[in-house]
This record gives C-alpha cells, structure tokens and sequence, in this order.
C-alpha cells in the first residue's frame, strides 16, 4: 500500500466514527489534552465552542475490506488539489486532514481558503485554531489577534488568543489571565474559559485566585469532567504553599 493510500485508510477510519465537523470545538478538546495536566478546558462547554465552521454536509466514510477508501473521501482531497480555486473544496480536506492530526495540512489548504475569500471570519479563526494545535503559538496568536479584531466580543477567539500565551514556552502567564479574564466580561459564565484561567493562576502561583475561579466553575457546573484534576491541582498547589 502507497503512503498516499496509507493516509486515506486512516482518514476513512476515522471518519466512520465522526458525523459533523467543528473546527472551534474540536481544537480546544484535543489542546487541552495534549498540554496535561496543565491545561484544564475542553470541559462539559469547549472553550472555543462555535457553529459548524464548514460548509455544507458531511457524510461519514468508512475504510473498505481491503483496507482502502470510501470514494467520498478520496474524492474531496483530490478536488482540493484539482481545484485550488474553489472554496468549498479547500475547507472540507482541511477537514479531513484536520481529524487525522495533519495540521501541516490543515493550515496549508486553511490559508488557500483564506485567500480566495479573505473576508470569511470562521476561516481567519480556524487557521488560529490549527496553527494552536500544530504548537505554532506565534503563529495562531497572529491569525487569533485578527479575528478578535474583526469580532471583539467573540469568546472563542478571545480565549484561544489568551491559550496561545499560556502554552507558549516560556509562558506568558499574566498575558494569558488578562485575555481570559477578558473573554469572561463577554460570557462569565463560559466553562472552558474558567477551567483555562485556574490553569493560569495554578502556573503563576496563585492559590486563592485558583481557588475562586474553580469555586465559580463548580457552581456554574458541578459536572463538570474537569473538575477533578482542577480541584487536584489546586490542593498540590496549596499544599506546596504550606510547605
């Protein structure tokens, strides 16, 4: 089997799991799992929670016996490369390259998109959001600062902006609290966006701000899945302060 078959094996599998596609959300998810244990988002609200950022349906695929790939898939990425012109094609093999980690991809068929229609906000968003997945903070920090530009009260793009301060190394944690705090003067009650400032006030130090902040998210949502690991972060913070 060729590479090129290889990854379209994989995008077929995947995408027989996966119904829908959204860009914002799935981003924070699978962030806020590869940064762990410091990250805290991606919680019962995904911090950067949006509409469907692609156009149009998206059908799930599966991988045939022979361990190759539904035509539908293998079909949308060879359009994307037949026709670099059109739109609609660049976003959904971005997609797919997207749900397979391929963010080198993503971006790359992202910032065609981009091209053709610079105006479009879910683009400018979605190329922060891969960019902060493929570890690229300066990067989304760019493409995030424009889409806060062009939709200030827009709590997703606020708090990845804030998420690319944080994860950066070394982090620029007071930067990061402020653009949290500032997404939370849109929406205070946006769970992802909670869980991210405890992880802030954990890396600066800040036990009572740590403390507050959980205190706020346990009430806003005692279900919370993240609740756990926050409130353990919080005790070992506190517990080295005693120490």
């Amino acid at each position: 089997m060729t590479k090129e078959n290889t990854l379209f094996a994989i995008i077929g599998v995947l995408l027989g799991f996966i119904v829908g596609f959204m860009f914002a959300n799935s981003v924070n998810q699978r962030e806020a799992h590869s940064h762990a244990p410091q990250t805290t988002t991606a919680t019962a609200e995904a911090p950067l929670t949006q509409s469907s950022t692609l156009e149009g349906d998206h059908p799930a695929a599966v991988s045939d016996e022979a361990g190759g790939m539904m035509p539908d898939v293998q079909a949308k990425i060879q359009r994307a490369k037949d026709e670099p012109d059109n739109f609609q094609a660049q976003l959904e093999a971005a997609e797919l390259y997207y749900r397979i980690g391929r963010f080198d991809r993503a971006i790359e068929l992202l910032l065609r998109a981009n091209q053709l229609r610079p105006e479009n906000y879910e683009v400018v968003l979605n190329i922060g959001n891969a960019n902060l997945e493929a570890k690229r903070y300066a990067e989304a920090e760019r493409w995030y600062t424009t889409a806060t530009i062009k939709k200030p009260e827009d709590v997703a793009a606020r708090t990845g902006l804030g998420s690319t301060f944080l994860f950066r190394e070394p982090p620029d944690v007071n930067r990061a609290i402020a653009e949290f705090k500032r997404s939370l003067d849109i929406n205070p009650s946006h769970e992802g966006t909670l869980g991210r400032l405890v992880d802030a006030f954990v890396r600066k130090g800040d036990g009572n701000a740590a403390r507050e902040t959980l205190a706020r998210l346990e009430q806003i949502n005692p279900t919370n899945e993240e609740l756990g690991a926050l409130r353990s972060r919080v005790e070992e913070l506190q517990s080295s302060a005693r120490s």
